[in-house]
């Protein structure tokens, strides 16, 4: 599995969640996880999301890490499961770094009491799996109460370094986990 974090500030508008997206991009062909940093302001015909469709909720955020992973497997729950691995990962690394527990997960999102920390979605197309995991970097002129990464101090890039490294490790043990056990008869 592949990894980049651009250094380049990208708008997320949701139009990024698809198939070969990092290889449209960046040149990355395969697995791959994407980190970049830049405003989110998802358009409600790129919400993959039909509960926040239904609510009417608008997903925005004048600055965020987001993150995009693509496998080329079409299983959405094991794509799900593979949400839940990556939001654990950020909340695990976030508490290390603020040296506490304050960040908690409920479901497929992080939070801070009240506070939302993150969005995250994961979905299918006809060629791989896909998951989207924005991390709030400011806090200010959300739709929501937030938090983010700025009002605890942690750097963006850096933070994006460590999560995308974490993931492709995680990746790669449960591949070998995988291969190196016998068939049981």
């Amino acid at each position: 599995m592949k990894y980049r974090v651009v250094s380049d500030k990208i708008t997320y508008t949701g139009e990024q969640l698809r198939s070969n997206f990092a290889y449209s991009a960046f040149d990355i062909i395969g697995d791959s996880i994407v980190a970049f940093r830049g405003p989110c302001d998802v358009k409600r015909s790129a919400m993959a999301d039909i509960e926040d469709l239904k609510a009417g909720n608008r997903i925005y955020s004048e600055d965020m890490l987001h993150f995009i992973i693509e496998h080329h497997d079409t299983d959405l729950e094991k794509n799900v499961l593979r949400q839940l691995l990556l939001i654990n990962l950020v909340k695990d690394a976030m508490n290390r770094q603020i040296g506490g527990l304050a960040v908690t997960r409920k479901h497929t999102d992080l939070f801070d009491d009240d506070s939302k920390l993150s969005v995250s979605v994961a979905t299918v197309t006809p060629i791989s799996s896909l998951i989207h995991i924005g991390i709030n970097i400011s806090s200010h002129n959300t739709p929501v109460k937030t938090k983010g990464l700025a009002d605890y101090g942690i750097d963006p890039m850096s933070f994006a370094d460590s999560v995308t490294q974490d993931y492709v490790k995680e990746v790669d043990k449960i591949y070998t986990l995988r291969c190196k056990v016998n068939w049981m008869k």
